[in-house]
């Protein structure tokens, strides 16, 4: 179910938010961006009377809630202190992305979204937080800490999304493995970390529009046996390869700009455990990609409902197209 019409001034006013934020010249006019993007998020989540999506809007508006009082807190200490208050305002900014430690509600209030609300949640809502992040990296205490949280979002997000069978669990645990990229990028240049976020929101768009039109919530819904169509088995298992960052989709060309930077940083304990999260989260796509193939060879299919070939429609082929862009031009030789 997409966002009913009248809903079209909630989305606005919650872009409304974000920019407010982003263009703010005070945290307070940061502050009451925030809060009316929070606030403008909360019926979108609510769209339908249903008692998953409102437990999901109740734990994020608490959490939400209670981030924008540490936030308007920490500015009163402005007086008194400086590096204090903006300790607290980061890792309020933490909570708020959904950065661990702070991540224990993030993976809960992904499960309890539809897909079109899981979109906004991963890519939107992580904009104003991810820019107020940026004008902290200044601060040469507040970079180490902020390359500390990247780290743990790299560990977090990759152990995580192990041994699950929910998709929704699943994105959110690589949301965080994606988001200790982002992090990372925000304390070498605005421009690599806007980049980055760029092509994670619009990977995430292909993949959850593409399980929005199967109406797919888990693995078992994912590989059920009336929807063995080769074509969609082949853009799925495409967009998951594009968002573990393998070479050479798309998704390969931010982390290979990123790498380079963090080398010339001479970042290389926190690139480490970068490289080594994304080869555990190119496991778990894997765990959902063979079975794909697998189930999609009649043989094998125990529903004798069997659909032969078909094609997707021209606007699924024109989201998820933007994930082949690497395939036939190799961006990163150009860049190089």
């Amino acid at each position: 179910m997409l966002f009913p019409f009248s809903y079209v001034f909630f989305f606005f006013t919650l872009l409304l938010g974000s920019i407010i934020s982003i263009s703010s010249t005070s945290w307070f006019g940061a502050w009451v961006g925030l809060e009316l993007n929070l606030m403008s998020f909360i019926p979108l989540i609510s769209v339908k009377a249903n008692s998953y999506l409102s437990e999901a809007a109740l734990k994020y508006f608490l959490i939400q809630a209670l981030g924008s009082a540490v936030l308007i807190s920490s500015s009163f200490l402005f007086q008194y202190f400086y590096i204090l208050p903006h300790t607290l305002i980061l890792l309020t900014l933490l909570l708020k992305l959904g950065s661990p430690p702070f991540h224990f509600w993030f993976p809960q209030v992904m499960e309890g979204l539809m897909w079109p609300q899981a979109l906004v949640l991963s890519s939107i809502q992580k904009l104003a937080p991810l820019t107020l992040i940026s004008y902290l990296a200044s601060s040469a205490l507040l970079n180490k800490l902020i390359i500390l949280a990247a780290t743990l979002s790299a560990i977090t997000g990759a152990l995580g999304g192990l041994n699950l069978s929910s998709l929704r669990k699943i994105i959110a645990f690589s949301s965080i493995n994606h988001l200790s990229w982002m992090l990372v990028a925000t304390s070498a240049s605005d421009i690599f970390w806007f980049f980055y976020f760029t092509v994670y929101s619009i990977m995430v768009l292909s993949i959850t529009t593409m399980f929005y039109s199967l109406q797919a919530y888990s693995l078992s819904n994912l590989i059920k046996s009336n929807q063995n169509k080769i074509s969609q088995a082949l853009l799925i298992s495409f967009n998951f390869l594009s968002l573990s960052g393998v070479p050479p989709f798309t998704g390969f060309v931010p982390k290979w700009l990123l790498i380079q930077v963090m080398l010339n940083l001479n970042l290389f304990v926190p690139l480490f455990f970068l490289l080594a999260s994304s080869l555990i989260t190119l496991y778990f796509y894997l765990r959902i990609i063979i079975p794909l193939f697998v189930m999609v060879n009649p043989t094998l299919n125990f529903n004798m409902k069997f659909k032969p070939i078909s094609f997707l429609s021209v606007s699924m082929m024109t989201k998820t197209s933007f994930n082949f862009i690497g395939l036939f031009l190799p961006l990163y030789f150009l860049l190089y």
